[in-house]
């Protein structure tokens, strides 16, 4: 099996950010008194599954992720994660390239309706 380069070696921020990820999952579980097997049947995968999900493995299916999210009842939070809204960077590069003035006609208007 051929592993990304992206799961093979994870820059640093995207392995922190799956370390919490299962770190704040592993949380959720236990304040429900759920043992690993006990949520991995919910989501219908293996514990071993969700024990690599909690140590936030980057070769994991981001399914197995949301699932276990959904599993969680933490599936809104999710809609949230990269909303076109909070893209402030994307907003202002789309702004730049926006015209500054409006285009010529190249027609006059027809009143007819």
């Amino acid at each position: 099996m051929r592993v990304s380069p992206i799961a093979g070696s994870p820059p640093h921020a995207v392995e922190q950010a799956l370390t919490t990820l299962g770190r704040n999952i592993r949380t959720a579980r236990l304040r429900r008194r759920l043992s690993r097997r006990q949520l991995a049947e919910k989501v219908g995968m293996s514990r071993y599954l969700m024990a690599d999900i909690e140590a936030g493995k980057p070769t994991t299916a981001v399914a197995a992720y949301i699932g276990t999210l959904w599993a969680l009842g933490l599936l809104d939070d999710v809609e949230a994660l990269a909303h076109p809204d909070q893209d402030l960077e994307g907003k202002v590069l789309e702004a730049a390239r926006r015209p500054t003035t409006a285009p010529k006609r190249g027609r006059a208007l027809d009143d007819d309706f």
